[in-house]
């Protein structure tokens, strides 16, 4: 099978035997067939060749454009700049990347403008980097074309507060609402009506004539075209009114900054103009394609089970609470009697911070695995991984961790207690102890978290 960008690198911090598992090499593979299937160099050049049905007229609007920009923003950008570069060349007039800091080995194009910015927070890199993205559209005229290709990360990296709201009071805001265990979704909508660039606001910025393809790497539950990237080219259904009783039902509105729910409450009120709406005429101006999700990498991954001899059963969405997945997926495994089984799902599961620890998603959801497989059955033949599909599983350097009913107790003779690790929010200690964790690097793209497990191998 194809290998992943950097899936050469896509290894296991396994410690004693362990590192022969093959049951955890079969977890490497089949992750690396996932990633390799929404890798930019196949999902960009499908959708450029008009090979996505129903926009097969995608290389006549390229050529028929007066003056062609490349806007790339997010996790994938330069991967995703680089295939659109090779396929289009000379054609490009123009080009702006707006991506997290490079691991070394990675450049753009020569004559691409690179802004690295701040994620998964903003910072003032990213709200320079949002100015400039607003300016870049606001640049095409009559018969020109921005191909903008989105992925995960770029509601942070492209930050733009709207006005009379501050680069501190978007971070403040932000941040609590990530640590209440929001959704992707509630989290969007508030950090759409804060904002010049989001909830359509890039759209906005077009002149008249000029049009806007989007090609875009979803990273959220259902391809929700409004909250990927906070949906920058899209009609928002969501209102100030939305935003507030988010920040309400998280407990969070007391905490949030007076200028931002000033703002709220003058747009609830009708005193502020709404984000882009479905009537708005602008949108005529934009075509928005999915060409990556974690659909097509939840298939490539089933496909590699079947090939390594499993048969595959798939369990669902993960985006839920990441406790009562890790639960649920534990007592699920541990039922299953026939031989050679792997179970596939995806997803952003959601958890609350309350401690000061270290840790990601993925990396949580697998302690709560952990925790719930010991319960079950610990002498199991299950091994199973979290991982995310960037590589990135919060602020660490792991992409996620694997598991076995023995995870539990290979941290007691450690001296480490798993409950009290996830109440600190501590898995990357956890894991990095027993040597468990998934170490990639980025792998220059970004569809959201994969789980694999594997019974009676």
């Amino acid at each position: 099978m194809k290998e992943a960008p950097g899936s050469s690198k896509i290894t296991s911090e396994m410690a004693g035997s362990n590192n022969q598992s093959r049951a955890r090499s079969d977890l490497v593979r089949i992750f690396a067939a996932a990633v390799a299937a929404v890798a930019p160099e196949r999902v960009v050049v499908r959708a450029l060749n008009g090979a996505i049905p129903g926009h097969e007229d995608i290389p006549t609007m390229l050529e028929a454009a007066r003056r062609l920009s490349l806007l790339a923003v997010g996790k994938a950008a330069v991967g995703m700049a680089a295939q659109a570069h090779l396929q289009l060349r000379a054609k490009i007039d123009d080009a702006l990347i707006i991506a997290p800091p490079l691991p070394p080995g990675l450049t753009p194009p020569a004559q691409f403008r690179l802004i690295t910015a701040a994620h998964p927070l903003p910072d003032a890199s990213s709200e320079a980097a949002g100015q400039a993205a607003l300016e870049f559209a606001g640049r095409a005229e009559s018969g020109d074309l921005i191909l903008l290709l989105l992925s995960g990360g770029a509601s942070a990296l492209m930050c733009a507060p709207a006005s009379g709201i501050t680069l501190a009071d978007k971070i403040a805001v932000t941040t609590f609402v990530m640590r209440s265990g929001a959704s992707i979704r509630e989290l969007n909508t508030v950090r759409k009506h804060l904002s010049a660039v989001k909830g359509g606001g890039l759209l906005r910025q077009l002149n008249h004539g000029a049009r806007m393809v989007s090609l875009i790497l979803s990273d959220v539950p259902a391809d929700d075209l409004a909250t990927i990237a906070s949906g920058p080219t899209v009609a928002d259904p969501t209102t100030f009114a939305d935003a507030i009783a988010v920040l309400k039902r998280r407990k969070v509105w007391g905490r949030t900054p007076e200028a931002v729910r000033e703002r709220l409450e003058l747009g609830n009120a009708g005193q502020l103009e709404e984000t882009l709406k479905r009537d708005d005429p602008a949108l005529a101006r934009s075509r928005n394609l999915i060409i990556g999700n974690n659909v097509m990498a939840q298939e490539a991954a089933a496909d590699a089970a079947r090939v390594l001899g499993y048969t595959v059963k798939r369990w669902g969405d993960l985006s839920h609470d990441a406790a009562t997945i890790g639960r649920d997926l534990a007592t699920h495994l541990s039922a299953l009697k026939e031989d050679r089984i792997c179970v596939i799902a995806g997803g952003e599961p959601t958890v609350t911070v309350i401690g000061g620890g270290r840790g990601g998603r993925a990396q949580h959801c697998a302690l709560t695995t952990a925790i719930g497989l010991d319960a079950a059955n610990p002498d199991a033949r299950i091994c199973a991984l979290f991982a995310g599909t960037d590589g990135i599983d919060g602020p660490t350097d792991a992409a996620g961790a694997f598991v076995t009913p023995t995870t539990v107790s290979r941290g007691r003779e450690a001296r480490l207690d798993a409950r009290a690790t996830l109440a600190r929010n501590d898995s990357y200690t956890y894991f990095k102890a027993l040597g468990d964790l998934l170490i990639t690097g980025p792998t220059g793209t970004n569809v959201t978290d994969l789980f694999v497990g594997l019974a009676n191998y």
